[in-house]
């Protein structure tokens, strides 16, 4: 059950991180809307990473 804590935690911040790289990149014209929702997506990962942990805390 460690290993599937481990494994959630792990590719939910690799997808996090993943996410703020590809987000950076794009024309000077995205750029300016790219950050608000680069902001709004960074939040929900946030938001669900915390809600997965209380999830597995009531699961054990």
């Amino acid at each position: 059950m460690k290993v599937a804590i481990i494994l959630v935690i792990l590719i939910g911040v690799l997808a996090l991180l993943g996410t703020i790289l590809i987000g950076g990149k794009g024309d000077k014209h995205y750029d300016t809307k790219t950050k608000a929702n680069l902001s709004r997506l960074s939040w929900i990962y946030i938001i669900l990473g915390i809600g997965i942990i209380i999830a597995f805390a009531f699961y054990l």
